[in-house]
């Protein structure tokens, strides 16, 4: 079954749903920077049999509805956790599974925090909390490092993501980069460009103690966006955790190394008949 919801917040959110249809359990997927809930499309249908197949766009990207970004709501990710606990009240979900990549992890995190019924278990992937090194943590970027970046971004945004771009899916992945850069441009570049400095920007590293739901941590083995010691740091501060980690380059294992990653989630998750009793 393939269907969209009629429903405000999902409609906002560009919500599809696929898979065992409803009554069966929810697991929920939501996309990184720079993407849409079209990067999926490798992963998501091998759940399809036991599950809700959830995917939605972050507000202002893909699909989803450019007039209700809004600079002030979203210009934090919790405005965005919002977006998605919004999404999951009108599709009266709880207990999800919730994939979430890269920024979207940490979307996830608050959502989780703020109302830990609707979560039943957390797949971060790519996940940071903060990615400017600061105060004896090791994050991906100097904090003059970062400062050239969002500067090489203000001043050339196409320029910026053909840099970019082959940093997040790996220098050997010309197709993915493409479908990436193209991704990118499509967006609305003052929203695209918004978003990118609050997610470069962000720190959330006071908040991870908060969670309480089950969380699987898995990072690429070579990325130099969430680089290891980032995925070590979010085991060691969240009290239930897995760390795993994906032998692939780049930001995007789900793109890259997608029967790992999935073999990865399958490990994490209860058995379908466990799920479904």
């Amino acid at each position: 079954m393939d269907y969209s919801s009629n429903s405000d917040a999902a409609q906002r959110s560009h919500v599809t749903v696929t898979g065992a249809g409803p009554g069966a359990p929810a697991i929920v997927f939501l996309h990184g920077l720079g993407a849409d809930q079209g990067t999926w499309r490798l992963l998501a249908p091998a759940f399809e049999d036991d599950y809700q197949v959830v995917r939605l766009d972050l507000v202002g990207a893909g699909q989803a509805d450019a007039d209700a970004y809004d600079r002030v709501r979203h210009g934090s990710l919790r405005g965005h956790a919002d977006d998605l606990l919004a999404v999951l009240r009108e599709l009266d979900l709880r207990d999800v599974v919730f994939v979430g990549h890269s920024v979207s992890s940490m979307i996830g995190v608050l959502a989780a925090i703020k109302e830990p019924a609707r979560f039943g278990r957390l797949v971060l992937l790519a996940p940071s909390p903060r990615f400017v090194s600061a105060d004896g943590y090791a994050g991906a970027f100097a904090q003059a490092d970062m400062d050239e970046l969002l500067a090489a971004m203000d001043g050339n945004f196409p320029g910026w993501v053909d840099g970019v771009a082959p940093l997040m899916v790996g220098r050997d992945q010309p197709e993915l980069t493409m479908e990436l850069t193209n991704s990118f441009l499509q967006t609305n570049p003052e929203l695209a460009r918004h978003f990118a400095r609050v997610t470069f920007l962000c720190d959330h590293r006071l908040d991870l103690p908060f969670l309480t739901t089950p969380t699987l941590i898995l990072q690429c083995a070579r990325d130099v966006i969430a680089p290891l010691a980032v995925g070590h740091y979010l085991h060691e501060q969240l009290s239930d955790s897995q760390l795993g980690i994906i032998d692939t380059p780049g930001h995007c294992a789900h793109l890259t190394a997608p029967a790992d990653t999935l073999a990865a989630i399958r490990r994490f998750l209860p058995a379908p008949e466990a799920v479904l009793a």
